[in-house]
């Protein structure tokens, strides 16, 4: 791959002060690891459009299914996915479980991540 004139510095310099600072930002590994898993398993377009619904409206895992046109059994088990990474929770309520996000972080997420998006 090429690279286009100053995308590369021309010579060898750490800005020892700079590199300090930006350490700062990085987190411990296991942290990183779980941000990367979250961003992971929001990178599928059916869990995401199942946390953009939850966001707006507590859902069972019939209206998932009639919203996203997909079977019980494949929104049980992205719902099961997104349980396991405390996006979602459920309660139950007699024979019915009604799903919506974990906390308001996970729809801070989104809604941050949107207005990106829609700057592009």
């Amino acid at each position: 791959m090429s690279q286009k004139l100053g995308e590369k510095c021309d010579i060898s310099f750490i800005h020892e002060d700079r590199v300090k600072s930006a350490r700062k930002a990085l987190h411990d590994d296991e942290t990183t690891l779980e941000l990367s898993d979250t961003f992971k398993i929001l990178s599928d377009p059916t869990r995401l459009n199942i946390v953009l619904a939850l966001a707006r409206e507590e859902l069972c895992v019939c209206d998932i299914a009639a919203l996203l046109g997909m079977t019980e059994s494949a929104i049980s088990h992205q719902l099961r996915l997104l349980k396991n990474f405390r996006l979602v929770k459920y309660r139950k309520n007699g024979k019915m479980a009604y799903y919506s996000l974990d906390d308001e972080h996970i729809e801070d997420l989104i809604r941050i991540a949107t207005r990106h998006v829609e700057e592009l």
